[in-house]
């Protein structure tokens, strides 16, 4: 699992320019937030409100590491942080600025009742 994580992160680059995908929609919560990629149809759990912060500032920022600072971010609370993006990244809630979308077909939620695909973001795990 450890080698898995690593090779996330090792994709994400928190010096490019991140924004939330166009088929995501945000539901804040007192934990953070649920994301629900209409196109996947995958939901994902932001365990803190600093990574819901640094998620809906992506696109204010040149990068993912100035979101992280502008959100208080430490340098030594990065590293799950940037775990936590390249998770979002990878499940394609987040996307980098400018790069196009891969053609998925229709997206929506008129597509069919199936059950969404679940996952945890835990940004915050070494933080409170």
């Amino acid at each position: 699992m450890a080698e898995v994580e690593a090779g996330v992160a090792a994709a994400f680059d928190l010096d490019r320019p991140w924004q939330l995908d166009d088929r995501v929609a945000v539901r804040p919560e007192p934990f953070g937030a649920l994301l629900y990629h209409f196109g996947t149809r995958r939901l994902s759990f932001l365990k803190n409100t600093t990574v819901l912060t640094v998620v809906r500032s992506l696109d204010e920022h040149p990068s993912a590491r100035s979101a992280c600072a502008a959100a208080g971010v430490t340098p030594t609370a990065l590293p799950a942080y940037e775990r936590a993006l390249a998770t979002l990244a990878e499940s394609q809630m987040i996307k980098e600025r400018g790069a196009a979308r891969p053609d998925r077909g229709t997206a929506g939620p008129d597509r069919g009742a199936a059950e969404p695909e679940r996952s945890a973001v835990a940004a915050g795990e070494a933080a409170p």
